[in-house]
């Protein structure tokens, strides 16, 4: 469903009531009867996921799973797949300039991209009281993935020329994965940059907000938003990832959202920070309620804070756990 994201940005920021968009797809496998297999291969499946979360939880928006492995895969990388855990790359297939210049860039619809695809298009088709966001990773942490983390950190250092080539044949794949979310009807993008984070704030210009701005570019306007995901130790890092002029920033749990609230621009929604692992899966909803209640009660001076994740919400997540993050939530709103 077409509609004016700017002004639901907006509406974030001036409404008197706390929101909430956690990065929470995968907990409603149970609610679907599937497992992590389905939902990454079947677009249909991973739709049904998404719309059971978007009828049983008041999230802000509806969101696609966020998979770190599906563009490596498109580009030509093997991928361990299981039907409880999230998929991961195994190996790099570029190593050095020559591999770089070889690499070709996979067409929109390759590996799995078209079933995420389908799980947009179905969900903006369904969920109507709400927007939807797709996902995908960012140019970095794509790079990253094609050439091996510990190697590429290297490499921008010796050989910076050869890793621009390769981030702008991500950047080039990842703009028309993009407009292709947006053909297929979803409100916004989320793109995942968690390896940004390990970067110092002018690595983490040069060699991923630049490349971000020019998705941002292609894609956001009146209809389309772009949320930034960096969950690394982004407090330096804020002013770059303003720089890129997406509507939204997302932070993971590795910072204090005080410290970077204060930098964030008024009209800039800023997403963050229950630790999904530690909090979302593994603690007790007792604690998860004291965790919202604490963060809330910090974030009160920052009205274009949103509640949220520190990530994407992993497989195994116990649904007691996502009711009281709702809950805890729904009585900060009904108290403050």
């Amino acid at each position: 469903m077409k509609r004016n994201m700017k002004q639901w940005k907006d509406a974030l920021i001036t409404s008197d009531k706390i929101q909430a968009l956690p990065v929470l797809t995968y907990p409603g496998l149970k609610m679907a009867n599937k497992n992590v297999m389905d939902v990454i291969t079947d677009g249909q499946a991973q739709f049904e996921c998404i719309k059971a979360m978007s009828e049983r939880f008041p999230s802000a928006a509806a969101v696609t799973i966020m998979d770190l492995s599906l563009e490596a895969e498109a580009f030509g990388c093997p991928i361990k797949f299981s039907d409880n855990e999230v998929p991961t790359v195994t190996k790099r297939i570029v190593e050095d300039e020559d591999s770089v210049n070889a690499l070709k860039v996979p067409k929109v619809g390759d590996g799995r991209t078209s079933a995420y695809l389908k799980a947009a298009e179905l969900s903006a088709q369904s969920i109507t009281d709400k927007p939807v966001f797709g996902g995908h990773i960012g140019p970095y942490s794509l790079a990253g993935r094609l050439y091996d983390m510990t190697e590429i950190m290297m490499s921008i250092m010796i050989e910076p020329e050869v890793i621009h080539v390769l981030l702008q044949k991500c950047t080039d794949f990842l703009i028309e994965f993009s407009k292709a979310f947006k053909q297929a009807g979803a409100n916004g993008i989320i793109i995942a940059e968690p390896a940004a984070g390990l970067l110092s704030p002018e690595m983490c210009h040069d060699f991923s907000s630049v490349y971000v701005k020019q998705i941002v570019d292609a894609v956001q306007d009146e209809h389309f938003m772009v949320i930034l995901h960096n969950c690394g130790n982004t407090t330096l890092q804020v002013p770059t990832l303003l720089s890129t002029g997406a509507m939204g920033l997302h932070f993971g749990n590795a910072i204090d959202m005080a410290d970077n609230l204060p930098q964030v621009s008024k009209d800039v929604v800023a997403f963050g920070n229950i630790d999904p692992a530690s909090i979302f899966k593994a603690a007790t909803p007792e604690v998860m309620r004291e965790k919202v209640l604490t963060l809330l009660e910090k974030m009160k001076p920052y009205p274009n804070f949103v509640l949220s994740s520190g990530c994407d919400v992993p497989p195994g997540t116990p649904l007691e756990n996502v009711e009281a993050f709702y809950n805890a939530m729904a009585e900060f709103n009904q108290v403050g």
